[in-house]
């Protein structure tokens, strides 16, 4: 049983409207594009990028549809995951050639070692760096099989998050919380306490990945109720949810990603041919609820990141 100390605590870790940037008008969106993954392969959609090169064309791609930011894992030419500096140092560099987009690195593994990612990111220096902020099933069920496509723990302990968030601090590069559930936005405040972690604060909140929240309004509604006030957000919902996800974070004022990592069909269930059909989609729902679409240079404004990489 908590007590009542143990529960004041996160509130004592972040004051009201700690971050809070005045300038931020409520009107601007930033979109992000999730232009790989790691988990999707060219047998389901054969606009998946693999190199370098391709991954750079998709996020050129995506800049000209209207994303101010790309979140980007790297793949081996063959398409399987790697976590190598120099591929990465590579996307950024083909990247850097064809537009001033800004870079978000995923950071993710379901292994305890993090020697490559901190070393990304000190290398590479990414404006943005993905951070997985807590231990969860991850799995896939197939109903129509009645079995799991996969099924797996993604382990993120605390000192798993401290050593990639140190190498984040070390290197000028804003961590971005990755929240799959309201446990994961509720655990911050101990590396708020901590002085490891400081504000202003950036979330993106993942919906209907089993395991984590599913995706609802009310889902929505209680993660940004969780987060410390003044908090930049984006909503990621995965698979065919996610179009009805981001017209839920326009309308209570997030930002919002889409991508092929995310979701691989557009709202008609055409499957996408590029990152940029489904950012142009995401853009188009945000002028039609009276938004605006932010510029790279607006998104490192409202995101925090003047003077980091």
């Amino acid at each position: 049983m908590s007590t009542r100390a143990e529960s004041r605590a996160p509130h004592a870790a972040h004051p009201p409207d700690a971050g809070r940037r005045p300038e931020r008008d409520p009107d601007l969106c930033v979109i992000t594009c999730a232009v790989t993954g790691v988990l999707a392969n060219r047998n389901q959609c054969p606009a998946i990028p693999y190199t370098p090169v391709e991954i750079a064309e998709e996020c050129k791609r995506a800049y000209d549809a209207g994303a101010s930011v790309v979140h980007i894992h790297a793949r081996s030419d063959d398409g399987s995951p790697t976590f190598s500096p120099a591929t990465f140092a590579r996307i950024k560099d083909e990247v850097r050639t064809r537009c001033p987009i800004l870079l978000n690195f995923s950071t993710g593994t379901i292994f305890d070692d993090v020697t490559e990612q901190c070393a990304y990111i000190r290398e590479s220096r990414p404006e943005i760096a993905a951070l997985n902020m807590g231990t969860m099933n991850y799995s896939k069920y197939s109903e129509k099989r009645k079995e799991f496509a996969f099924d797996m723990v993604f382990p993120n302990t605390y000192e798993k998050i401290i050593k990639l968030l140190s190498a984040m601090n070390e290197s000028g590069v804003k961590p971005e919380l990755e929240c799959f559930d309201t446990g994961h936005t509720q655990g911050i405040w101990p590396l708020l306490d901590m002085g490891v972690l400081r504000p202003p604060l950036q979330f993106s909140f993942i919906v209907n990945v089993l395991g984590g929240i599913p995706p609802l309004v009310e889902s929505l509604q209680l993660q940004t109720k969780i987060m410390p006030p003044g908090s930049e957000w984006e909503v990621i919902g995965i698979s065919r949810c996610q179009w009805k996800m981001l017209a839920t974070a326009l309308v209570l004022g997030g930002n919002v990603r889409a991508g092929l990592e995310d979701n691989l069909y557009l709202p008609n269930g055409a499957m996408a041919r590029s990152n940029g059909e489904l950012v142009e989609v995401a853009a188009r729902m945000v002028r039609d609820v009276g938004r605006k679409v932010a510029t790279v240079d607006e998104a490192r404004t409202i995101l925090g990141l003047a003077g980091r990489a």
